[in-house]
């Protein structure tokens, strides 16, 4: 794509002459660095020498080359060669690792995320179409609000990318429901399906992706007794396994899961907005010690409400997308926790615990776009030149 000129009205500064701030790279419409610019910058405008947008870029470039904290942000920016910084922006004097801390500190999160994922949401969708949307929430161990309260955020997972699409802070005093819908009403949502914990497993939240014109994955489990014992009502007995399959033994762990599945109509359903089809998969695990000399095995039973018809999905798919729900899991959570360090870095100010876990989001969702699989090897990767980690941020 071409590259367009950036002039002093593009500025997210609010428009400083080039000579009073860093200035801003030239970059093709529509690319991230466009999404980076619309972001307020919460400092005054007297006495700012760096523009929010090049902060924003050093932090991300930095994150891509390994950098879990501010203080490694700070290190690799002033290790980072005269041309790459001009690349991002900075021209002279490079911010100091205090002036980045305290200008990402007090960025409004929620609103960061939500340009930062709004933009990934359009890539996805123009790149897998965005079929299936996981949402799980995460605390971060390590990091605090002002109340002193652990912070907790929301987000939501490609499943076919393996980028965040949404994330959303969950404040101390309320819980993830309500904050799935408001962060529901915040994506186009339409034709996709949506797959959540059985916390999610509500009315409001089933009807909210309805009217989207979406879909919907909920397990059922003890906080809808109601509706559990409607499935567990339902003849099972009397209906065929479907699929049966057998996973691969690990660590002395061997589990057969069964699926059975059964439309229901409006007349004689179980009562829950727009569930069309219940599934019931029975898992049987086999647990060996051979150490102890013991074979211990186990049974459980999981009811699975979906507004997909047999039409519009496999009952085989169904239950794949169920059990991939948990890719948020293992693609960005572990990723974050083992890769980042991220539940030891201890960000106890304002929303910088929540603005660092935006930037390894949006590092490992541009990675995975880029084609890397294992996120560790394309810090590495990133890290041996400091032109790549502009590259992938200036390009994408």
């Amino acid at each position: 794509m071409p590259a367009r000129q950036v002039c002093s009205a593009d500025l997210v500064d609010g428009g400083e002459d080039p000579a009073d701030v860093d200035q801003v790279p030239a970059v093709a419409a529509g690319g991230l660095l466009d999404i980076l610019m619309l972001v307020a910058d919460p400092r005054k405008r007297r006495g700012r020498r760096h523009g929010l947008t090049s902060i924003l870029l050093l932090a991300l470039a930095a994150t891509t080359a390994g950098a879990r904290s501010f203080a490694a942000i700070g290190e690799w920016a002033g290790d980072a060669p005269v041309g790459v910084l001009a690349r991002l922006g900075v021209f002279g004097r490079v911010p100091s690792e205090k002036t980045i801390r305290r200008c990402l500190q007090r960025l409004d999160a929620d609103a960061l995320d939500a340009a930062v994922c709004g933009w990934m949401w359009l890539r996805v969708k123009t790149i897998g179409g965005a079929k299936v949307i996981s949402f799980d929430g995460k605390t971060l161990k390590g990091a605090r609000d002002t109340a002193g309260h652990l912070t907790h955020l929301l987000a939501g997972i490609c499943q076919l990318t393996g980028t965040v699409v949404a994330q959303i802070s969950v404040d101390g005093k309320t819980s993830e429901v309500p904050l799935l819908r408001k962060l529901l009403q915040t994506l186009h949502i339409a034709g996709c399906v949506v797959t959540a914990d059985a916390a999610h497993t509500c009315r409001e939240t089933a009807q909210l992706i309805i009217d989207a014109r979406a879909h919907y994955i909920f397990c059922v489990k003890g906080n809808q007794p109601l509706l559990r014992k409607r499935c567990k009502a339902l003849p099972w007995n009397a209906i065929p396994v479907l699929d049966r399959s057998k996973g691969k033994p690990a660590h002395g762990r061997a589990e057969t899961r069964t699926v059975q599945a059964t439309e229901i109509g409006t007349a004689d359903g179980i009562g829950f907005p727009g569930a069309v089809q219940v599934l019931r998969i029975t898992r049987t695990r086999l647990v060996v010690s051979r150490q102890r000399g013991t074979r211990k095995q186990s049974r459980e039973i999981v009811y699975v409400v979906t507004s997909l018809a047999v039409g519009d999905a496999t009952h085989h798919q169904v239950a794949e997308w169920l059990r991939q729900h948990w890719a948020i899991e293992n693609r960005v959570h572990f990723v974050r926790d083992t890769t980042f360090d991220e539940d030891r870095h201890q960000a106890r100010t304002e929303a910088a615990g929540q603005v660092m876990a935006t930037l390894r989001n949006t590092v490992v969702s541009l990675l995975r776009l880029a084609g890397f699989t294992n996120i560790a090897a394309a810090l590495r990767h990133h890290a041996r030149d400091f032109n790549r980690p502009a590259e992938l941020l200036l390009t994408c």
